[in-house]
């Protein structure tokens, strides 16, 4: 039985199809085996500079003598003297406290030799804790108006520094961390405009962490907010 030649168009036609996508298929999957390790990765920097919103100012202050009530009294007077300096100043009482006294028996250390003609020292610490930042620093700028009181406020050290902190910073995160995202992707298009590349989607991205600075050592009420983020891109042709 003779079969007509036109039976055979779709069968063929369809062989014809299969082949083609299977040209496709191979050729995408050449494309992204040669393309897979073509990628860029770059970092995204976002800075600020912002004025500290919070300040902690602890007030040192001693007393050196022989007799604990003598002593007593005297630090009463003092810690009298200091609130009312900070009160009139603007300082909210809330925002004072006051820490116990400490006290140290000089003739009670076997490794001292106490030849100074007292026996006490005693360190008391008064600490202003504030949101409102200019103000505190226009009276850090004015203690020396207590010495017309008698009252010799000492400098904290290293165990009671001035502190100045932003806390307001995750009000601005989203906007900085949108910020170091876009600068990177402008990087990232860059080097691709640069290899004959485009940029294609991002594999991989860490977004860092921000961290929080003085500006510099003179200025620690103006603080440096930074973010770094790191993105990898892939590219193609």
């Amino acid at each position: 039985m003779e079969l007509k030649k036109d039976s055979y168009w779709l069968p063929a036609a369809i062989v014809a199809l299969g082949l083609l996508l299977l040209g496709l298929c191979v050729k995408g999957g050449i494309d992204d085996f040669a393309n897979k390790d073509r990628k860029v990765t770059v970092k995204g920097l976002a800075e600020k500079e912002v004025a500290a919103d919070k300040v902690t100012w602890p007030i040192v202050s001693k007393e050196l003598g022989n007799s604990l009530p003598e002593l007593y009294n005297s630090i009463g007077t003092t810690q009298k003297a200091i609130r009312h300096f900070l009160i009139a100043g603007g300082v909210k009482p809330g925002e004072i406290s006051v820490g116990a006294p400490q006290v140290v028996d000089l003739n009670a250390d076997q490794y001292n030799q106490n030849n100074r003609g007292y026996r006490y020292n005693i360190t008391t610490v008064i600490t202003v804790t504030s949101r409102n930042v200019n103000l505190v620093r226009g009276l850090i700028n004015r203690q020396g108006e207590l010495l017309r009181e008698g009252i010799a406020v000492v400098d904290g050290g290293y165990d009671n520094p001035v502190k100045y902190e932003y806390v307001s910073f995750t009000s601005m995160k989203p906007k900085m961390m949108e910020e170091a995202i876009a600068n990177a992707e402008k990087t990232a298009t860059q080097f691709a405009t640069n290899s004959h590349s485009q940029l294609n989607k991002i594999v991989s991205a860490d977004q860092g962490q921000f961290s929080i600075e003085d500006r510099d050592s003179n200025t620690p009420w103006i603080k440096k907010v930074r973010v770094v983020t790191t993105i990898t891109y892939s590219l193609k042709d």
